[in-house]
């Protein structure tokens, strides 16, 4: 104990840790792991409860974005592993995407055999373009000219080498007859904060 501080209580100690505790360890911190978690649930459920119950919270909107519905191709028209480009959500920066029937079944695919998925061609890790980059055997596209990432299409884009951290965005499409639509993305594309203000 240093000059400045202040000597803890002995019954302190014995009533925050009890008797028992304070005999069988000798320690005299002032709180054991029980206690704390339980001090930590209580507060926890107390915040929450108060946030919850609050006039503010009822007033709070909520957020929605909405996505274009673009026309991007005919199912009738797509050949197996020959890629279609088109832009998506809009004409601005990093928006280069690609339709894609893989012929085998992937994660968000649609048609028949629900193998038909689209992707945004800018790489997740530092924004390298990945046109021209799809390898029909492996069903991914990549490397990344700049660090050599690769992504699984079949699996919704997931990364499977390279320095990327987060998946490929995926186009969420919508089937209407022969008409595929692009609806939506599945994920934040490089360099923007929002999807819908490239």
């Amino acid at each position: 104990m240093t000059k400045h501080q202040t000597p803890i209580d002995p019954a302190l100690i014995k009533a925050i840790n009890g008797p028992k505790e304070v005999a069988k360890t000798s320690k005299r911190c002032l709180m054991n792991r029980r206690q704390f978690l339980l001090t930590s649930g209580i507060t926890t459920f107390t915040v929450m409860v108060a946030l919850k119950a609050g006039p503010a919270s009822a007033k709070v909107p909520a957020v929605v974005s909405t996505y274009e519905r673009k026309h991007i191709g005919k199912l009738s028209g797509l050949k197996e592993d020959e890629p279609l480009d088109f832009t998506y959500p809009d004409d601005g920066a990093y928006s280069e995407s690609m339709l894609v029937k893989l012929g085998r079944e992937a994660g968000g695919g649609i048609g028949p055999d629900k193998d038909v998925v689209a992707f945004n061609y800018t790489c997740t890790h530092q924004g390298g373009p990945l046109q021209g980059t799809y390898k029909s055997e492996d069903k991914v596209l990549g490397p990344c000219p700049l660090h050599l990432t690769t992504f699984d299409l079949t699996r919704h884009g997931i990364f499977i080498s390279g320095q990327a951290y987060q998946s490929l965005p995926q186009v969420l499409l919508e089937l209407d007859g022969d008409d595929i639509y692009a609806v939506g993305m599945f994920g934040l594309i490089y360099g923007r904060y929002d999807n819908l203000k490239g």
